[in-house]
Order: structure tokens, then sequence, then C-alpha cells
């Protein structure tokens, strides 16, 4: 199975664990969306779309079988995050850039 597209929906710069949320496509046929990137125990990795069970715990909805995909997907979507601080990052300097401009 091939990661096709991976899609920051939103980027978090708040002190909270909480990073971004990321939707990631598998062989242009199937998404799966609110991956969540956090910042726990001194690193970044990412948590799977989870529901809340009627005793109040998690279960998540959908997550890889192995940890070696598991490793794959994280890697990916940590490098997308990253793709998309930069871009964040460019645009703000861009329109800081503009504005002084005037």
């Amino acid at each position: 199975m091939n990661i096709t597209d991976i899609k920051i929906r939103k980027l978090f710069n708040d002190d909270g664990p909480m990073k971004a949320i990321a939707s990631v496509t598998f062989d242009e046929q199937l998404a799966v969306h609110d991956i969540k990137v956090i910042y726990a125990r001194d690193r970044y990795l990412i948590v799977m779309p989870s529901r809340k069970n009627p005793d109040g715990t998690y279960r998540d909805i959908v997550h890889p079988i192995n940890s070696s995909f598991r490793a794959q997907l994280e890697a990916a979507v940590l490098e997308a995050r990253e793709r998309a601080l930069a871009e964040a990052q460019a645009q703000k300097d861009a329109e800081t850039y503009s504005v002084e401009e005037e």
C-alpha cells in the first residue's frame, strides 16, 4: 500500500501537545482523515483516528497492522508537517516583507 497524498489540514502553534491534523490518501483510492500529530515524551508522533467507547476508553477506527508500516506512515506525516510549517513561515515572511515595502 502506497501513500499517494498527505494533506496537513490544520497546524497548531500553541503550547498544547497537538501540533497538526492530517489526511492521508493510500493508492489514490482510500483516504484516512483526522490523523493527529502530537508532541509527547520529547518527540513527535502520530495518533490514529479513534472513537470514545461507552466505558470512556478510546478505540482506533483505523490503524497500521505492523510496526514497519506505522513507522513509514509516521515518517511521511511528520515530513509533511515540516513542509507545511516551512510553507506557512514563508507565507508569513512574504506578508511581513510586503507590508514593510508599503
